[in-house]
């Protein structure tokens, strides 16, 4: 595969395709192995992409958006977001399912822990 410079992209300031492809990945809750097992590559190849060692194939750019949920638009050129994410991280999701398989009084405490962290309450 060709071999890209690590110069910044034109529509979005300082970020190379490879720093965007590397942040939407972890927006959206994934790591470098589970986003290679889902598109059945290795981890390396993720890595390479995310550095810009190695340029972005059009065929799995198209992959990682159907991946990730998300346009090529999104992955190759993104428009600047106006409204904060719609969906939770992937790993909050994951935690939430794990969350809602629990007793309902360990659910309970769960919630009330949570709850009590997010007002600022438990000392640091």
């Amino acid at each position: 595969m060709p071999k890209r410079p690590n110069s910044p992209s034109v529509d979005s300031g300082n970020e190379t395709s490879g720093q965007r492809l590397a942040r939407l990945r972890k927006e959206h809750g994934y790591t470098q192995v589970e986003l290679a097992k889902k598109l059945g590559i290795i981890q390396s190849l993720v890595s390479d992409y995310e550095t810009d060692r190695l340029r972005l194939p059009s065929e799995l750019a198209v992959r990682i958006a159907v991946a990730l949920d998300i346009t090529t638009d999104e992955l190759l050129r993104p428009q600047p977001r106006k409204s904060p994410r719609k969906k939770p991280s992937l790993k909050i999701v994951r935690r939430m399912e794990e969350i809602e398989k629990l007793p309902p009084r360990q659910q309970a405490f769960v919630l009330s822990a949570l709850d009590s962290i997010l007002r600022g309450e438990v000392a640091r």
